[in-house]
């Protein structure tokens, strides 16, 4: 275990210092001073058991209502609040105070175009503390692929992020090319602003989706159908049904007849995002390592270097790079040009058969040439897209 070194030499990160060190060590419990602590923090605006505790006082005191009016209250406001949808026999026990999300707020210059350069390459600096605790240690922190944020799998657990084999994936991949996001980043409901979810959540209740529930196809193809006519106000198209089959299965990806709750709530939002945000606005919400990710794919398409690639070689990096990277190729040995959508030794170049230099130029000469703006323009909803750990694909790529 490394030494522990406190951000700022006050009694608020000495405490916090003393729950990093309690998270890992198995079996701790947590002392009084600390569930104090716990509960001073919720201070926001009300803690989700006083929500529910409210909710429950409010049924007992008004008319008799629907069995599920509490519970559903309960889980809209959570979904409000950015928090998801929690088991409620989740066991808070022994765990830090949740973070109190805050949703972004439009700015008066975010529609206006970013200053993305192709040739100034930025430089990716991962924080040094960990975000939970604000403690560095010489022992491994989990970096997010996503953001500048770094984490310990301990500090992990006791917030909750990490159960089951989650912990396991972490420590596979957060090292890797394929790498981990963090809760934050895995979230892309937590792009929407209050005025966006609020419509969101609108649409979900019009439509009779309950939250935290699996949809199967016919539930999914139902409820498109009641947006679309909800919308237009007239049926949806044969084509388009097909459409909306085709994104089921690419959110249930393991075949299961169903998909997560948690999935198509990311497939909502971010096809929200599309529909009210310009293409502009969207740019602005990439990061540095989804930016610098981005050059690496174009530069790589690009092979004759004169800033232009072909219509079809764009479709193809929607399809290979700006999706879920396969297990199978999980390699922290290999370089992020690799492991681009047409780059010789790639797994996509290699199933084909071909080398990229010999197909290039005959596309290039017979579709639209695509410059760098317009390569980001044309892929960023994809690339946001891709920010969830989850192995569906949250924006299934038109052929």
């Amino acid at each position: 275990m490394g030494v522990l070194m406190s951000r700022r030499q006050t009694v608020e990160r000495v405490q916090k210092v003393s729950l990093a060190v309690s998270a890992f060590k198995d079996g701790l419990r947590e002392q009084p001073s600390t569930r104090r602590r716990a509960e001073a923090g919720t201070a926001r605006q009300g803690t989700l058991e006083q929500e529910v505790q409210e909710g429950e006082e409010e049924a007992s005191a008004g008319p008799s209502q629907p069995e599920e009016s509490s519970a559903s209250k309960a889980a809209w406001e959570r979904l409000r609040d950015g928090r998801g949808v929690e088991p409620e026999e989740f066991d808070r026990a022994n765990r830090f105070t949740p973070p109190a999300f805050i949703r972004p707020q439009r700015e008066l210059h975010d529609d206006e175009p970013p200053d993305i350069s192709l040739e100034q390459r930025e430089q990716i600096l991962n924080d040094e503390m960990c975000e939970i605790c604000e403690v560095w240690t010489a022992e491994s922190l989990f970096p997010c692929r996503i953001c500048h944020r770094v984490y310990h799998d301990g500090c992990l657990r006791r917030m909750g992020y990490l159960q089951k084999d989650s912990a396991v994936e972490v420590t596979e991949t957060a090292h890797t090319e394929t790498g981990w996001s963090c809760y934050y980043c895995d979230n892309l409901n937590l792009l929407l602003t209050e005025e966006e979810m609020y419509s969101l959540m609108e649409t979900l209740k019009n439509c009779k989706i309950i939250p935290g529930v699996c949809l199967t196809l016919d539930d999914f193809l139902h409820y498109k159908h009641q947006v679309h006519k909800q919308q237009f106000e007239r049926t949806m198209p044969e084509a388009q049904e097909e459409q909306a089959a085709l994104q089921f299965n690419a959110l249930d990806p393991d075949k299961k007849g169903h998909i997560e709750w948690q999935d198509f709530l990311s497939h909502e939002s971010i096809q929200l995002l599309q529909k009210i945000r310009p293409q502009n606005a969207l740019l602005r919400l990439l990061t540095p390592k989804e930016r610098e990710r981005a050059r690496t794919a174009f530069l790589a398409l690009d092979q004759d270097n004169d800033g232009f690639i072909g219509e079809g070689e764009c479709r193809q990096a929607r399809h290979t790079w700006f999706r879920k990277h396969q297990k199978e190729m999980l390699s922290c040995n290999v370089s992020i040009s690799h492991v681009g959508p047409i780059s010789e030794g790639s797994p996509a170049s290699s199933r084909n058969g071909k080398s990229p230099e010999k197909i290039l130029p005959a596309t290039k000469q017979e579709e639209t040439s695509i410059d760098w703006p317009g390569f980001l323009r044309e892929n960023v909803a994809y690339i946001l897209a891709a920010r969830p750990n989850s192995a569906a694909l949250h924006l299934q790529p038109l052929a």
